[in-house]
């Protein structure tokens, strides 16, 4: 008979080889003593980078990286009490974002629960209906360990399903913690599940969405989720592409439109431009002129997406296709006829106007918007772009360059600014490739944990703070001109002081502070991880933007 130690090695031995055989190659550990079992069969397993970070919170945004570049759930591991509670604000961004995730949690066995013993919590579905699955198997028992295999499977497959998402398996040890692996249950032939990651596009499926926009005047919003057949789609029908920053089809096309946003802040030329029907593929943009551009004129929304969640805010979307979006496209474009091409026309000629306008306009100001417009256009070949929420995604979706080389990340899923750096350094891990994270001073602030044993990891990572002391958006939001100033600085403003070359001193993390474009641009192009300060006046945000819509609207009234 095995002793406790034992059965539990071999139980966690049979999860991690069980997890590599599905492809599962990074685990992210934060420290703690319950969790002993499962760490020491992750960390003795080659196939798998294990990624330590001190701080939970951290660690689960980490993994939300890993997940978000690879498409593949990376395990994340914590020990028992409030450890895992800090694992939440990750998991919830994973289940809006449809980012798979395994995450892991140690747990007291029953015996010590409810009796006041240390680090003992409920993590009974901890996280709500945040996880796709949830479950507990109890204290590892060798009657049980043809279960073993099959709770691993499922976990992935949970994971990575028609909606993938975060898993929660909540694994209660009982001391001793350490044990020697034994007899690890066999693998089958086979896989133990199998899963149809997207539902196919039926012929039915297909001729219902090609009436609802043959021969007629629309325009495409390409969000997160959308594939290369979105633009043959477009330009065999004639429409054109507003695609955002992380949609994958920024690229330098004909029907490509970049600048939309500021292109619909021209009165005249949005008002003279209303589709008959919008296709929203994926995941809508930041873009708030946007949807009131839409929902001002009424205009039919067909949504596409490849999994079940629903993407409706303003509650304007008249019809959901569930399917492959590649083989939905793909099919449909053999199907549809072009329509007058001077509509793709006029959507170029203002986007090239635009173009041009805000490229003039950052080549002579320096600016938040600059910042965006310059790292957009230094991205390597094959790297990685992560955004904050907040400014930073709004003026990249608004003002950056194609990027038809690079992946761009965004935590859009809850739209906040937690873990941004954490999930950088996740994506920059499990990628290998060069990666740049772009994110204002009190989203940096507020995951500075993110940058703790950074320089000690094997990942080249450009942090590129964009420093106004403070939450430079509330500036644009209607309690600027509703409270006092001091009102205002106190519960908006909020300006910390913090120097961020000390920040990164602490760290040993290489820092430079840039103040123009020149040295931006130099900074970028230098190897290997670093903190880029850009400081601005915050109180100017406001209307260097205002300044630069201004000169793109000018440019559009030539159209």
């Amino acid at each position: 008979m095995s002793s406790v130690g034992d059965t539990s090695a071999t139980f966690c031995a049979t999860l991690v080889d069980e997890w590599i055989r599905l492809g599962v190659s990074h685990a992210v550990v934060a420290p703690g003593s319950r969790s002993t079992p499962l760490a020491v069969r992750l960390a003795e397993r080659p196939e798998i980078k294990v990624h330590l970070f001190h701080d939970e919170r951290s660690a689960s945004f980490a993994a939300l990286g890993i997940g978000e570049a690879t498409g593949l759930p990376a395990v994340l591991l914590c020990t028992s009490g409030t450890a895992a509670t800090h694992f939440h604000g990750a998991v919830v961004e994973a289940h809006l974002s449809n980012v798979p995730m395994i995450v892991c949690t140690a747990d007291r066995p029953p015996e010590l629960r409810d009796v006041g013993a240390p680090q003992t919590i409920d993590q009974t579905h901890l996280f709500g209906s945040a996880v796709r699955w949830y479950h507990d198997p109890g204290v590892p028992s060798d009657d049980a360990s043809h279960t073993w295999r099959s709770l691993a499977a499922r976990s992935f497959a949970a994971s990575v399903g028609q909606r993938p998402g975060p898993v929660h398996v909540n694994l209660p040890f009982r001391e001793p913690l350490l044990g020697e692996v034994r007899n690890v249950p066999p693998t089958r032939g086979n896989e133990w599940s199998t899963t149809d990651i997207a539902a196919s596009a039926s012929s039915d499926l297909v001729s219902r969405f090609v009436s609802q926009v043959n021969g007629r005047r629309g325009v495409i919003f390409a969000g997160r989720g959308s594939t290369p057949e979105v633009l043959e789609f477009a330009q065999k029908i004639g429409w054109p592409v507003c695609a955002d920053a992380r949609s994958g089809l920024r690229r330098c096309e004909t029907n490509v439109v970049v600048a939309f946003d500021p292109i619909l802040r021209h009165t005249g030329f949005a008002d003279s431009h209303i589709p008959d029907v919008v296709l929203r593929v994926g995941e809508p943009p930041a873009s708030k002129v946007t949807a009131q551009w839409l929902s001002r004129h009424g205009v039919e929304i067909v949504q596409v997406q490849s999994t079940s969640s629903v993407v409706d805010p303003d509650h304007s979307v008249i019809a959901t296709y569930v399917a492959s979006v590649a083989e939905l496209f793909r099919s449909a474009a053999d199907m549809v006829s072009a329509i007058d091409h001077r509509w793709a026309g006029e959507w170029n000629a203002a986007e090239t106007l635009a173009q041009s306008a805000i490229s003039e306009w950052t080549a002579h100001n320096w600016a938040e918007p600059t910042v965006a417009r310059i790292v957009t256009d230094t991205l390597p070949n094959g790297g990685h772009l992560v955004v904050s929420s907040s400014m930073p995604i709004r003026d990249v979706e608004w003002f950056g360059t194609v990027t038809p080389t690079a992946i761009v990340h965004s935590n859009r899923g809850t739209n906040g600014i937690d873990g941004v750096i954490s999930t950088a350094v996740g994506v920059a891990a499990a990628t290998g490739q060069p990666t740049v994270v772009l994110v204002g001073d009190v989203a940096c602030l507020h995951d500075s944990n993110g940058v703790l044993g950074l320089m000690g990891r094997d990942v080249d990572l450009k942090i590129v703070v964009t420093n106004n002391d403070g939450g430079s958006i509330f500036s644009f939001l209607p309690q600027a001109s509703l409270v006092s100033t001091e009102t205002f600085e106190l519960l908006y403003g909020t300006p910390h002081g913090v120097r961020f070359d000390l920040l990164a001193a602490a760290h040993g993390i290489p820092f430079v502070s840039v103040s123009c474009a020149d040295d931006l641009r130099a900074s970028l192009s230098m190897p290997g991880t670093r903190m880029i300060e850009a400081p601005f006046v915050r109180h100017s945000n406001v209307e260097m933007h205002d300044r630069l819509n201004a000169a793109v609207i000018d440019a559009v009234s030539r159209v």
